[in-house]
């Protein structure tokens, strides 16, 4: 057998152009190489990682020059948290990419007929876009490459911030995030100085110890300020000083909770969060839409932005007031909701309890009589009995996780046949898939992607199908 020859390096090769999902691409002897962390006009040393007989994946090594797109990134923390891989890159630049990328893969893996793509939707704010963010207390500091030789700088240092990109049990020390508005950095940077005055153990999740664990920040339009404090040790006095230390200095936060999580994994469904002081919850609005998250509650994280896609998922519904409406994947009801004025009637099935109790508050917190949320999986729900009881729908709306549409699903809209689908997604690769197997029976009449997360490399993407006559 032949060995595989390794450290393979490319010497300077110029980056020709985007590919997708935050790598460009270059082409050496017609093979394509696809690299990380650089931008198209960079010419660099790459080696490889990965190298199959028509593509390669590599990473850079040194850059002989920068391309002219290049502009200095905002952000100290730029290139080490992981998070805005794309501050380097003018905003125009970034929305031109995206659209790219929605082309590039509906037709690549969707293979289908496609209508011009309409012009991307950018964010009008590209900085404190934010509603939520999730900071990480660690007793393990990430340390740069220039800090590792340095015998006089410990990774051992508690620290907050965000999980290094690779590294599950070291926090990069953040400074300040532009994700999210004041006081988001504040409150986290007093939290810290506190417990460190006070001499309390940050979580260590290696060896399953400490106090401080993380802490998320929601904050509204509406100008509700709700923070959820995790703690790993049920210490009851800690818990009332911190509590009470937080509350001095912040006044402005309407619900301060915290909750007790003594398990190897950070997740909160299964937890029940301590209401410290206010109601428990937060209000947001969309339009003049009321919507009531609590600290477990899935919403759209940018919360300008939601706006705008969900009215481009109303306006694709193409809704006169006559229509039924189905809301699959309808999460907390938040779609089903802001369409719901143009609609006779919605639908909304999803399969987890929790949030379709979310769904019937927010639909009640809004006074509207059209709505009806349905717990479980829209296979078994929407047999014939169930159409015959709540009509079969006019419009379908689906909004499905990064993995897209399970094929039993996209068989059951077949099957359904409503003349019109709005999809919703937010991978448009797997967004592709799906409408390569609705091409059966529907046609893509509209596209539009959104931009959610400016300095990133996620889109969202709508897409109208209608009923092939």
């Amino acid at each position: 057998m032949r060995k595989k020859k390794k450290n393979i390096v490319l010497e300077k090769i110029r980056v020709e152009d985007y590919a997708a999902e935050g790598k460009s691409l270059a082409r050496v002897d017609g093979k394509v190489i696809f690299i990380e962390n650089v931008v198209p006009g960079d010419v660099v040393d790459v080696r490889l990682l990965k190298n199959k007989k028509d593509w390669a994946e590599g990473v850079p090594l040194q850059f002989h020059s920068y391309s002219s797109e290049r502009v200095a990134p905002f952000c100290s923390h730029f290139g080490v948290c992981g998070g805005c891989q794309w501050q380097m890159l003018p905003y125009e630049k970034q929305l031109q990419y995206k659209s790219k990328q929605v082309a590039d893969v509906l037709q690549r893996i969707g293979k289908v007929s496609l209508p011009a793509i309409l012009p991307i939707l950018g964010a009008t704010d590209t900085k404190y876009y934010r509603n939520k963010i999730e900071y990480t207390f660690g007793n393990k500091r990430f340390l740069l490459k220039e800090e590792i030789a340095d015998e006089t700088i410990s990774g051992q240092q508690d620290v907050a911030g965000f999980h290094a990109k690779g590294f599950f049990d070291k926090v990069v020390d953040i400074e300040q995030c532009y994700l999210q508005a004041e006081p988001t950095n504040a409150i986290r940077l007093a939290v810290k100085e506190f417990a460190i005055t006070n001499n309390w153990p940050f979580y260590d999740i290696r060896n399953h110890a400490g106090f401080l664990r993380t802490m998320q920040v929601r904050l509204c339009t509406t100008g509700e300020l709700m923070v959820n404090i995790v703690v790993a040790e049920n210490d009851e006095k800690k818990i009332s000083k911190l509590m009470e230390f937080v509350m001095q200095q912040f006044p402005a936060i309407t619900t301060l909770l915290y909750t007790l999580n003594t398990k190897w994994n950070d997740s909160l469904y299964d937890l029940e969060p301590v209401t410290w002081h206010g109601k428990g919850y937060a209000i947001e609005k969309l339009e003049d839409f009321q919507f009531k998250i609590g600290p477990k509650s899935f919403f759209q994280t940018n919360t300008k932005q939601a706006e705008q896609l969900y009215k481009v998922t109303r306006d694709f519904a193409e809704l006169t007031g006559n229509e039924t409406v189905y809301d699959l994947y309808c999460g907390t009801g938040s779609i089903g909701i802001f369409v719901s004025k143009k609609a006779k009637k919605i639908i909304g099935v999803e399969m987890i309890e929790a949030a379709i109790e979310d769904a019937r508050e927010n639909a009640a917190l809004n006074n509207l009589q059209s709505t009806s949320f349905f717990a479980g999986d829209v296979i078994d729900i929407c047999n014939d009995e169930f159409f015959a009881a709540h009509g079969r729908p006019d419009v379908i709306i689906t909004d499905p996780p990064r993995a897209g549409m399970h094929e039993k699903l996209v068989k059951k809209i077949l099957d359904i046949a409503a003349p019109t689908v709005v999809y919703v997604s937010c991978n448009p690769a797997t967004q592709a898939r799906d409408l390569n197997l609705l091409d059966e029976k529907y046609t893509v009449s509209k596209v539009q992607p959104v931009d959610m997360f400016p300095h990133t490399h996620h889109i969202e993407n709508v897409v109208q199908l209608k009923l092939k006559v």
